[in-house]
């Protein structure tokens, strides 16, 4: 078991590791009884989730408080640009039903609504959003609306799961209830605990996933 400051060390060594983290110096890192907490400024969101994205790689990190501000660099850009940028973006998108989705934009705060077929393209369209200069944040409300069976829903979840490498699927079970799959049981890191809500969220008629893995590290 790691102790809070090995922890605190192995974040900040990551961040420093991963290119997508342009300023690693920028971020402030602490550590609670395996709980992280970031802190500090990025010039782009998409560089805000990457920080995220490193913390819970690392081994003995329980959970991730994201305290960062995103801080624009250059001219402000105002939100009818960003809204301009946002549509081009989602015409180009061959993922994206076409005339599905749409955005909303105020003070660089982006909030999506619509509907999809499946969670990856519910998921592609906030992706692709992050990434336009200007935006700060990004709220996800398409909704995914197949007609599917349960049954068929969790079965092909437990296939996925069993087909995954980047975690042990023997002690996670599976409920499916209105579009939502509810993860139970135990993994080993909060990143086998990703994996495996990533891998939930491909299925078929999911729209949510509710996430009750206990990391037992």
């Amino acid at each position: 078991m790691k102790s809070d400051a090995e922890i605190r060390e192995d974040v900040i060594s990551e961040l420093r590791w991963d290119p997508q983290v342009s300023d690693p110096d920028a971020i402030g890192v602490a550590v609670k009884d395996g709980a992280v907490t970031v802190t500090g400024h990025v010039p782009v969101y998409a560089g805000k989730l990457a920080v995220d994205r490193a913390a819970a790689r690392v081994y003995g990190v329980r959970a991730v408080a994201d305290e960062i501000q995103v801080r624009l660099q250059g001219e402000p850009r105002d939100d009818s640009d960003i809204a301009r940028a946002i549509a081009h973006v989602m015409e180009w998108n061959t993922q994206i039903p076409a005339g599905a989705v749409r955005a909303r934009v105020e003070s660089g705060w982006v909030r999506l609504d619509g509907q999809a077929g499946f969670d990856y393209q519910r998921r592609e369209v906030e992706r692709m959003v992050r990434h336009v200069r200007g935006v700060v944040a990004v709220t996800n409300d398409i909704k995914v609306t197949p007609p599917v069976s349960i049954d068929r829903v969790e079965a092909e979840i437990e296939g996925a799961f069993l087909r995954a490498a980047q975690f042990d699927a023997r002690h996670i079970r599976v409920e499916v209830s209105d579009h939502t799959a509810e993860l139970h049981g135990h993994v080993r890191s909060l990143a086998e605990a990703q994996a495996a809500a990533t891998a939930a969220a491909a299925a078929p008629g999911v729209a949510r996933v509710n996430s009750h893995l206990v990391i037992a590290s």
